[in-house]
């Protein structure tokens, strides 16, 4: 081996455990020029007599990429949250890979959606390569359904499925305080989003076994999501008295979401139980 050819080995090698090392070392710093709708962090007061969601956010869409950005707070009592849903977007360009979320239920027919994200920086989109790489940081999106299901299902035009989840009251209080408390986490203590360990459905699957220990096994149906409505079906956490098929052409809501948008009552008619 040339002597030429030697040094460029040594420059190779050198360069790779430079990069190997400055990975090992990165850490997210919940600094960034992040994109409008992604800026402020969600985070929940929790006292013995009251809830209140910080920063629920509720932007008004003219197209995917034009909106508005706003936000409100909700304070109420753990004992209004009456029910949990379950909603999956399948990304129609990569195949098993899609975006879960949660939505809870309040006792005068609200609803506040939950949504474990990568937080963008400014002209950023998702990339499940990067992913790998602690490319992106993990948020926790308290939203409105009219933000969070409209943008998906109306402007950004993925299809949407919407499920109800089989659980107590009990259950669906402490998912809810489950996820407020790693919102909060996050707030201070960022953390880098993740492809196969900190995902949106595998976080949602944390959650859940948290209240019921093995309740969501960690199979491929959580790490491919597209998949993850149907392994909700095999252990019954939605309704499967009705074949798989079935259950997933009802839950599609984009038909509602469309003849809904602009009726303030949005979140019940995509409702079709």
């Amino acid at each position: 081996m040339s002597s030429l050819l030697f040094c460029l080995w040594i420059l190779v090698a050198f360069f790779a455990l430079y990069r190997l090392v400055t990975f090992l070392l990165k850490k997210p710093t919940g600094i960034g020029e992040w994109s409008p709708d992604q800026a402020l962090l969600s985070w929940v007061d929790v006292s013995e007599k009251s809830i209140t969601i910080h920063n629920i956010r509720n932007c008004v869409y003219r197209t995917e990429k034009d909106y508005d950005v706003h936000y409100y707070d909700k304070t109420f009592s753990l004992e209004d949250i009456r029910g949990v849903d379950f909603i999956v977007e399948p990304f129609m360009k990569l195949k098993g890979v899609a975006h879960t979320f949660v939505s809870f239920l309040f006792s005068d027919g609200s609803y506040v959606a939950v949504s474990v994200e990568i937080r963008k920086r400014k002209g950023e989109h998702f990339s499940a390569t990067k992913g790998f790489f602690k490319h992106f940081e993990l948020m926790y999106v308290f939203a409105d359904e009219r933000d969070i299901i409209a943008m998906r299902a109306c402007y950004r035009r993925d299809q949407v499925y919407l499920y109800h989840i089989n659980t107590t009251q009990e259950k669906a209080q402490k998912m809810f305080l489950s996820m407020a408390a790693r919102a909060n986490k996050l707030k201070e203590k960022p953390e880098f989003y993740d492809t196969i360990s900190n995902t949106c459905t595998t976080n949602i699957a944390d959650h859940a076994n948290s209240v019921t220990p093995n309740r969501v096994p960690m199979n491929h149906k959580v790490f491919a999501p597209s998949f993850s409505d149907e392994l909700a079906y095999d252990i019954g956490l939605i309704d499967n008295s009705l074949p798989f098929a079935e259950t997933k052409k009802r839950a599609l809501i984009n038909t509602r979401a469309d003849a809904a948008l602009s009726n303030p009552q949005f979140s019940k008619l995509i409702r079709n139980w």
